[in-house]
């Protein structure tokens, strides 16, 4: 069945069939190719895909690692936000090779032998506190004659897969680092606390220390004047003995005499009974010897036990140390000094005992019996000889003290300068362990600022750190296919550009009869319109339908997706109609180019500016907006390019309807 309508380039009429492929035109190419590009990814599983894992496992801490098998695992297992996945292929290098070459694999990963050592050399590092951290790499290969995004698929897949794998690494290493934060803050503290006890000893000794000086000084002057006491002592024994010397040779005189003084005796008795036999200066003499010997063995006892207490001091010093040195010397020479000093008190208490019995028994019983001159002279004489070998003993005893004291007196200066030595060596200690008192407390400042500057984490807070640090900046786009939300709107605008190049290819942009008709220039146009600007409409349902079967639109999306489709399609075939209208063939040319114009400014946005600028300025950028959101300005846009293209055929109609007579002479 034929139609009313002009056939372009040809005398043939139009038929409904023509018209019908013309409509299903773009509803054919638009459906095939958006089901051809509509999620992908949810067809993954018709990709196979080969995994070669050459990786050797390394073994950290006494604990096998084998991270190229666990990224073979992951791989094959995929992701749980995904709903398919690449058919995985566990293989080698030899059937890899081969299945890239005859098309059995669309790719292959390979992980190499040393993916687990890279990939674990920067914890080592850190853990070592040394060493060289390297990238583990994985490499994936495709096949020079693979389609055009199965490079994309894979290269994401095996990305992801790496980058999850590495921001698992990240966290493993980064929660061992912030917990040694924590535990380098704790020993550091500690360490500030053991500082601070140390800096208080110090200060405690420093204390103790300067105190020294006083107590040495103290010793240094008593055992100053124990010296001088010793001295005097010495010589005062030496004066005892020379005179108990010389009492023994009287005595020993007045024995010789005795025999003599018998016979006197009895006229001596009442004089003797008067004044008594011993001088007063004698009994003098020996009660000071008595008291003096007394008082000096007393002394020496008294230094003793002092010395044994100031020696009880030196213990492990007794070498080192000049004041110990000098205790120990004197210590060694008390014994015999103490023994000279008994001996020297024992024999002046019998001296002392002795003249005051002589003197007792002379008065008592002399003046009685002296008048036996025989009998009582023979007694003096031999009472007489045992005094003066007392008074010889006393003596030497006095003598022997003489040199004790002397021996007492030459320690004691040596304690005395030993304890100025000591009093010098305390006040440089006291220096010393104040320094250390101050550094130490300094030292231990500084620790606990240290302390509390480090960041401290329980295991928790450790985990979550590491996780954010690990990975810390995240998106929640959804674009993880190449057929984005624009590329249906892309295609919807571009194949009802084509759709209504179609019409105009099959009719024409005006009737033939243009010259000789009688009807208006704008009726002739709407005439040729008519017909095109209907299929157009139609495609703009079929395209909307297709669509809506595929995509799943809501209803609110829907119908002004739909209706602004139907608007694009008549407002395409009015722009259609001008151009061939007023370029001929060259229209339909620059109409094709329009619509490649469209398709490449509107896949991606790192077009040049220029070329950007131009599919801007076309009609369908108006249409591509208002698909991918209806608004106001989208289908005014629309409504204009289809009224000024409606005028430039008009106009173009009204030029053609004018000849001249040679070119109607031509066509007669």
């Amino acid at each position: 069945m034929t139609l009313s309508i002009e056939r372009a380039r040809s005398r043939k009429p139009i038929s409904w069939l023509t018209l019908l492929g013309v409509l299903l035109l773009p509803a054919l190419i638009g459906g095939v190719l958006v089901a051809a590009l509509q999620n992908p990814t949810d067809r993954l599983d018709s990709m196979t895909a080969a995994i070669v894992n050459l990786d050797e496992p390394v073994t950290i801490n006494d604990q096998y690692t084998p991270l190229g098998r666990q990224l073979t695992a992951g791989l094959v297992e995929g992701s749980d936000d995904l709903d398919s996945n690449l058919t995985w292929v566990i293989s080698n290098e030899a059937d890899a090779t081969a299945g890239l070459a005859d098309g059995s694999y669309q790719a292959v990963i390979t992980i190499p032998a040393e993916f687990s050592a890279s990939a674990t050399s920067a914890g080592q590092a850190i853990s070592d506190g040394g060493g060289t951290a390297e990238q583990a790499v994985i490499n994936v290969t495709t096949p020079d004659d693979g389609l055009v995004a199965d490079d994309l698929i894979t290269g994401q897949i095996a990305d992801a897969a790496a980058s999850t794998m590495g921001t698992m690494l990240s966290e493993a290493t980064l929660e061992n680092v912030l917990v040694g934060f924590t535990t380098i803050g704790d020993q550091i503290g500690e360490a500030a606390s053991g500082a601070l006890e140390l800096a208080t000893g110090a200060r405690s000794a420093a204390d103790g220390a300067a105190e020294l000086p006083g107590g040495a000084t103290q010793i240094a002057d008593g055992a100053t004047q124990l010296a001088s006491g010793a001295t005097e002592l010495g010589s005062g024994a030496s004066e005892l003995s020379a005179g108990l010397g010389t009492l023994s040779a009287k005595t020993r005189e007045a024995g010789s005499g005795a025999s003599t003084l018998g016979t006197g005796l009895t006229d001596g008795a009442a004089a003797l009974e008067q004044n008594g036999l011993v001088p007063d200066e004698l009994f003098s003499a020996a009660n000071g010897a008595q008291q003096a010997t007394a008082g000096v063995k007393s002394g020496i006892d008294e230094l003793a036990t002092g010395l044994s207490g100031l020696q009880a001091a030196c213990v492990g010093r007794e070498t080192t140390d000049p004041v110990c040195v000098g205790l120990a010397q004197i210590t060694g020479s008390l014994p015999e000094l103490q023994g000279a000093a008994g001996q020297a008190a024992q024999a002046a208490a019998g001296t002392a005992g002795g003249l005051t019995a002589f003197d007792t028994a002379a008065s008592q019983e002399l003046a009685g019996q002296m008048r036996a001159a025989g009998t009582g002279a023979t007694t003096l004489a031999d009472g007489l000889g045992q005094l003066a070998g007392g008074i010889d003993q006393s003596a030497s005893g006095a003598a022997a003290l003489s040199s004790g004291a002397g021996s007492l007196s030459g320690g004691a200066n040596s304690l005395s300068s030993g304890a100025t030595a000591l009093g010098e060596g305390a006040s440089e200690l006291a220096t010393g362990l104040d320094t250390l008192a101050t550094g130490t407390g300094d030292l231990a400042g500084g620790l606990r600022t240290a302390s509390e500057s480090l960041p401290s984490f329980d295991d928790a807070e450790s985990t979550s750190l590491a996780s954010v640090i690990a990975n810390p900046v995240a998106s929640n786009t959804q674009a993880n296919t190449i057929f984005g939300p624009t590329a249906i709107p892309l295609l919807a605008a571009v194949v009802l550009w084509f759709g209504a190049l179609a019409s105009f290819i099959v009719m024409r942009a005006y009737t033939a009869r243009t010259l000789t008709s009688r009807r208006s220039s704008a009726a002739l146009t709407l005439k040729a319109f008519a017909p095109a600007a209907l299929i157009g409409a139609g495609q703009g349902v079929l395209v909307a339908v297709i669509v809506q079967i595929v995509a799943q639109y809501d209803a609110a999306a829907w119908w002004p997706f739909a209706g602004t489709a139907v608007l694009a399609g008549i407002a395409f075939a009015a722009v259609n109609q001008a151009l061939v209208a007023l370029f001929g063939g060259i229209g339909r040319w620059v109409s094709a180019l329009v619509g490649v114009i469209a398709v490449a400014t509107g896949l991606i946005s790192t077009v040049p500016g220029w070329l950007a600028s131009i599919g801007g300025a076309l009609p369908t950028a108006p249409a591509f907006t208002g698909l991918i959101a209806a608004n106001g300005s989208a289908i005014a846009a629309l409504i204009v390019w289809g009224v000024l293209s409606i005028v430039v055929t008009t106009i173009v109609v009204a030029l053609r309807r004018t000849t001249s007579t040679k070119a109607v002479l031509a066509t007669a």
